[in-house]
């Protein structure tokens, strides 16, 4: 049985976990119900947890599941009903959409003329559904020479920890020890041409032992403001 807290704080945290497979923070949750403090949130967590209706998934960032759903609470709060049979939701969110790790975030790097990637120590959080097996990290993308593959100034760039690549693949690339870039990588006769995405820009050509690659494009995050 839960009360009107109870139920409202489920409702709010499943129709996030169905719109972008990630819990809400403790603070989204604190707002969302007009609680006073965290402390709040944390024991109707906790009654919510002993009643059945979500649990907690180990070792993962803000990760919660919702086990079951009241009858009725499709998207909205029943009113004036704080007793509510449990039901089992019509499907489930799979585990691995729920699935938050924190990977380094290393400065940022260059989709124009090469600068030199910081190594900052930062984590960036991100849905483990957009990496795949392999050890990651982020770079955070300054300039527009890659904007025709979509990749845009602020976006984070997901990497994959690669010293090798195949012609055509978006790596990041360490020029001459020194400076890094995110480009098309080519094989060119003894050398290594780092083509843009960009009309505005020329392709960039090094000898084979003046590029090294650090990894390659896994994907990549967006903040919209």
């Amino acid at each position: 049985m839960l009360t009107a807290k109870q139920h409202e704080l489920l409702l709010f945290i499943n129709r996030r976990l169905e719109a972008s497979g990630i819990s809400p923070s403790f603070e989204e949750m604190k707002e969302a119900l007009d609680l006073k403090s965290k402390s709040g949130v944390h024991r109707l967590i906790s009654a919510l947890e002993e009643r059945g209706f979500i649990r907690r998934l180990p070792n993962r960032a803000r990760a919660l599941e919702v086990v079951k759903m009241p009858e009725n609470s499709a998207g909205r709060a029943v009113a004036g009903d704080p007793v509510a049979k449990a039901t089992r939701p019509p499907a489930r969110q799979p585990d691995a959409a729920n699935d938050v790790v924190e990977i380094p975030l290393h400065g940022r790097i260059a989709a124009g003329v090469p600068i030199e990637a910081l190594e900052d120590h930062q984590v960036l959080p991100v849905p483990a559904a957009l990496l795949g097996a392999g050890e990651h990290y982020a770079l955070e993308v300054s300039g527009d020479s890659m904007v025709e593959a979509g990749i845009f100034d602020g976006d984070y760039a997901l990497v994959k920890k690669a010293d090798t690549a195949r012609d055509g693949d978006i790596v990041v690339a360490l020029v001459r020890g020194e400076e890094a870039t995110l480009k098309y990588l080519y094989h060119d006769g003894g050398h290594i041409r780092l083509d843009p995405a960009n009309s505005a820009y020329d392709a960039q050509v090094y000898a084979d032992a003046e590029v090294q690659v650090q990894g390659k494009l896994a994907g990549l995050l967006r903040r919209y403001h």
